[in-house]
């Protein structure tokens, strides 16, 4: 046998192993796609009404997703399971149930807080794992609200939209997390367009947009509030930043009724605040086999633990990411790559402003 019969003879082996391979790893993902199918279709048409309805609301609340809710269920089923989704009004926030301290302690001390907590760093920022019935996260707390802004870049809106690392890179901030919405068709969005209204060193962005289902928004106190509020009444209050988002979770030391707003188990951010003005970040981590996600009420429970007087939902889903000193903290929910965002929570550096 010559040198050109072997080499022919060496790629039809080669050949004969790669196409193998490729019937091998078709197979593997058609039967992963089969058990995929199967389990959703348990959970849909088993015996478990909540189980199908916990399968529609947590696909519903996905941008890529939603069609799966349509394979098993006509649009009447699926509306009636998400009815109630709607908010009300919610009371106006009271600002006198937030006093917050001109006394900062020295930079290198311990600071016990009356919630029990210890920023035994002295950075100003308390960092503390979260569990729960089916759910893993982490509730960042940062002492001074002060330092706590709404990170966006106006110039940039409608072009392009930035990673949470980015932003709290390009502001010099040392932690932040997603924030508001954003427009997002089949899950394909490039993050460049806010959904809802945007406040910005208090200009209003996107009013015409309306705010959804609930706004959060510091004042000119760095007070955060919370609820369903207009262009006017944001004006009104001296808001500086804020996003919309919603639903609220707490109002004026009170649990948000979220029974009849119904949701299924995803990622999720939150922002709230207590009494004494720190400022609560939370994100809980989901669509993963040791965190499944959660629903608003668990947040509800969650920011009321920590003492929130005020306390909104924010975007979730792959968006939900938590960056401090350096490196994300909790699991990333996408598949396909990190996702890019119009506007983030940014907690500075101490004495820091956004035009340092």
């Amino acid at each position: 046998m010559n040198k050109e019969e072997t080499k022919q003879r060496t790629k039809r082996r080669a050949g004969r192993v790669l196409g193998r391979l490729a019937l091998l790893l078709a197979e593997t993902l058609l039967l992963v796609c089969i058990a995929l199918y199967a389990l959703m279709f348990v959970l849909a048409k088993g015996p478990s009404p909540r189980a199908a309805s916990d399968f529609v609301l947590t696909v519903r609340e996905t941008s890529a997703l939603k069609f799966l809710a349509g394979w098993f269920f006509s649009d009447d089923e699926i509306a009636q399971m998400e009815a109630g989704k709607n908010t009300s009004g919610y009371a106006e926030t009271d600002v006198s149930l937030i006093n917050i301290s001109a006394d900062k302690p020295g930079a290198d001390a311990v600071r016990a807080d009356a919630w029990g907590l210890l920023d035994e760093d002295g950075d100003g920022i308390i960092l503390e794992e979260v569990h729960g019935k089916g759910f893993n996260g982490y509730m960042m707390v940062v002492l001074d609200p002060a330092r706590v802004v709404m990170g966006c870049r106006p110039e940039s809106f409608r072009h392009e939209g930035f990673t949470v690392e980015q932003m709290v890179q390009h502001y010099d901030a040392v932690a932040g997390v997603n924030a508001g919405g954003f427009e997002d068709a089949g899950g394909w969005g490039d993050g460049s367009t806010p959904d809802t209204l945007v406040v910005f060193r208090g200009e209003i962005y996107f009013e015409r947009s309306g705010t959804g289902s609930g706004f959060a928004g510091f004042d000119g106190e760095h007070i955060l509030h919370v609820g369903k509020m207009s262009a006017a009444e944001i004006e009104a209050s001296d808001i500086r930043c804020g996003v919309c988002f919603g639903p609220a979770l707490v109002v004026n030391g009170e649990a948000a009724d979220v029974s009849a707003l119904k949701s299924g188990l995803n990622p999720r951010t939150a922002i709230g605040q207590r009494s004494d003005g720190a400022v609560l970040l939370l994100v809980i981590d989901g669509r993963q086999a040791t965190s499944a996600g959660a629903r608003y009420q668990d947040l509800v429970n969650i920011m009321l633990s920590y003492g929130a007087v005020n306390a909104c939902n924010m975007d979730g889903g792959s968006s939900s990411l938590m960056y401090f000193n350096g490196a994300y903290v909790n699991n990333k929910a996408f598949v396909v790559g990190e996702r890019t965002i119009p506007t983030t929570w940014l907690v500075l550096k101490e004495g820091a402003t956004l035009d340092d």
